[in-house]
């Protein structure tokens, strides 16, 4: 491409074994906005954090709980990596771990480019961002930050239990199907998901679903979509 996406510069993979006590985690190459650990020896849950929840602030992938706050997890986001802390889902004694490290734009800043407003941390440079908006129970739009459509949107609910991770993918996915990241089934169909409509290059869309817009719920939604030279979603 006429103007180069350095990848390393944008996304790294950093693996590393606990210890059990507090232990920065270096070698990332730049502050992460948005990382996701999960042991690699012990069977331990998946866990991803992101600079506008905040460190300390966890949500796991491969489970439907609300957002957890754990001072031991996650504890700061570093110049060159990240701290964690004493919990074990993230730094076990002797386990093995990989994390997966991908730059945004620090804390956000706000958006009103949809219906409903969000706070958006976007790196337009490389097609990634995080959003974090309020749902409001009726159908609505929500600006992404990106300069193009996104092609993956993953969408989760931070207060309330027993959510699934609401995904969209543009390979497989209509504007009225989705699947979920968390579970094994197959595509499911139903237009309140998205109301119905694909992303466009400023927004999403939500519908009436309480997975992606229940009313006064924070939620948070990770967009993703190819760059020439760096990424490729297919």
């Amino acid at each position: 491409p006429a103007v180069a996406v350095i990848p390393s510069e944008h996304f790294n993979t950093v693996l590393y074994t606990g210890t059990g006590s507090s232990l920065a985690i270096t070698g990332v190459g730049f502050q992460p906005d948005f990382t996701w650990t999960k042991s690699r020896s012990n069977a331990l849950n998946h866990n991803v954090y992101d600079a506008i929840r905040g460190a300390t602030k966890m949500l796991k992938p491969n489970l439907t709980a609300e957002e957890g706050t754990d001072a031991q997890s996650l504890k700061t986001f570093d110049s060159d990596g990240f701290t964690v802390g004493t919990d074990t889902h993230i730094n076990t004694n002797g386990a093995t771990f990989v994390s997966w490290n991908w730059l945004a734009n620090g804390s956000g800043s706000a958006n009103t480019t949809g219906s409903i407003n969000s706070t958006v941390s976007a790196n337009v440079d490389a097609g990634f961002s995080i959003v974090s908006y309020t749902g409001t129970g009726s159908a609505g739009t929500v600006g992404h930050g990106l300069s193009a459509a996104p092609e993956l949107v993953i969408v989760k609910q931070r207060s309330t239990a027993g959510n699934h991770w609401v995904t969209w993918h543009a390979s497989v996915c209509s504007g009225s199907q989705f699947l979920y990241l968390d579970d094994t089934g197959t595509i499911n169909t139903h237009g309140p998901i998205w109301n119905s409509t694909v992303p466009s290059s400023t927004v999403f869309n939500v519908g009436t679903d309480n997975q992606t817009n229940k009313s006064t719920d924070s939620l948070i939604a990770y967009c993703f979509h190819s760059v020439d030279g760096y990424s490729k979603v297919g």
